[in-house]
């Protein structure tokens, strides 16, 4: 069994298993160069010669072929659809009596801390967030025609919470049309809260979602309105600084998307790294985990996205991630760090730092698409003794 979005060269390859590459190329009918280079994605077989390895490695021709199959109909066992219907309303009657608004709170930020630290967290998500966003969506709707404001406030920041760490989960799931949504919510209810913060919180969301969904000026642009809105507005002076600053990061990230390296770099030096010096890294204001850390983090990945490896590993030395509060940023750091050492073509260094990251979060190595195509390079480029513990890693990972 394969991956789906597995290439033809790595399931030739695969499928080859122990195999010598030129007894197999020769009982084909091809030199074993071609079949090196077909195997290195350098080379795409013809459909005769597809069938014809087929046929030799024991396997339909279907079983070679990398296009991702049809998406089946979501069924109701997955966590994301229980999410979806819960936020479609699906969920307790009416009639039932609402959970707490401090009960609420309790489960949230349990959810948070989880997301944020546990190797399992996707696991973990899946188990607590479907019924937790139907306690929270029912509610909010009950408190809604209820005379206790103080209580419907509360519920609502709960709200606005839980769907900014939903706005997290889905995206990295995969789901970028539920986290727009789940970024909507947490908008409407921070701003039906009147929640100056939890406003901006809700804000820097959007602009993540922005920038999965590949709109990384219009990121740019509503993290810098709203940083200004921060700026003006009635938050405390800490969490003034750290929102704001978190919020210059999402339009560092912008830039850098852009390929803006010198608007980047120059935004992080006059804007994020001044806000970072009036908070901690153990702060975490609105679970935006921002702080001199997690500035210097920025640093390495504008480093790395300009192709300026040397200096990305040179900043990735004077890193140190233990006082971050998410082991997220440290599984970014981590990965980027073999990004850089994959473009230098260091490939057991690339293999030791993926080790290292299936150790701390084996769910982010399986589900980010930069960890298995740089386990796949690995595989395709090693020598063959780091080639066989990155296919054992691809194993474990479900690569293939």
């Amino acid at each position: 069994m394969v991956a789906a979005d597995l290439p033809i060269g790595d399931r030739i390859r695969h499928y080859r298993g122990g195999r010598r590459q030129d007894a197999v190329a020769g009982l084909v009918g091809i030199a074993p160069d071609y079949l090196s280079q077909i195997e290195r994605g350098i080379k795409v077989p013809s459909l005769p010669i597809l069938y014809a390895l087929a046929q030799e490695l024991g396997v339909p021709a279907a079983a070679l072929l990398s296009e991702r199959a049809p998406v089946e109909e979501e069924t109701a066992d997955t966590a994301e659809a229980a999410v979806g219907r819960a936020l479609l309303g699906y969920g307790p009657a009416r009639s039932a009596e609402p959970v707490a608004a401090a009960v609420l709170r309790d489960r949230v930020e349990a959810a948070w801390q989880s997301w944020q630290t546990a190797g399992d967290r996707f696991t973990r998500a899946a188990d607590v967030l479907p019924l937790l966003v139907a306690d929270v969506e029912h509610a909010a709707r009950a408190t809604r025609s209820g005379s206790d404001a103080a209580e419907r406030r509360a519920v609502l920041r709960a709200a606005a919470d839980l769907y900014c760490l939903l706005r997290s989960y889905l995206r990295r799931s995969g789901r970028v049309d539920l986290a727009t949504l789940a970024a909507d919510r947490a908008m409407r209810a921070a701003e039906d809260a009147d929640d100056p913060l939890r406003i901006a919180a809700a804000q820097w969301n959007l602009g993540h979602v922005l920038l999965a969904a590949g709109q990384p000026a219009e990121a740019e642009e509503l993290a810098l309105r709203a940083a200004e809105q921060v700026s003006a507005g009635q938050i405390p002076e800490m969490q003034k600084a750290a929102m704001g600053g978190a919020l210059q990061l999402v339009a560092v990230v912008g830039e850098t998307r852009r390929r803006r390296w010198w608007d980047a770099r120059e935004r992080l030096r006059e804007h994020a790294a001044p806000a970072a010096r009036q908070v901690t890294d153990g702060t975490n204001v609105a679970w935006t985990v921002f702080g001199p850390t997690n500035v210097a983090l920025h640093a390495l990945s504008i480093d790395m996205e300009a192709g300026e490896t040397g200096e990305a590993l040179h900043t990735a030395d004077a890193i140190e991630t233990s006082p971050l509060p998410s082991l997220e940023r440290e599984f970014t750091f981590g990965l980027e760090v073999a990004a850089c050492h994959s473009q230098r073509r260091d490939d057991a260094a690339v293999l030791l730092t993926l080790l290292g990251l299936e150790a701390i979060a084996p769910e982010d190595l399986a589900r980010t698409p930069l960890a298995r195509q740089l386990v796949l390079t690995v595989i395709r480029r090693a020598r063959a003794m780091h080639a066989r513990q990155a296919e054992q890693l691809a194993e474990r990972i479900g690569l293939v």
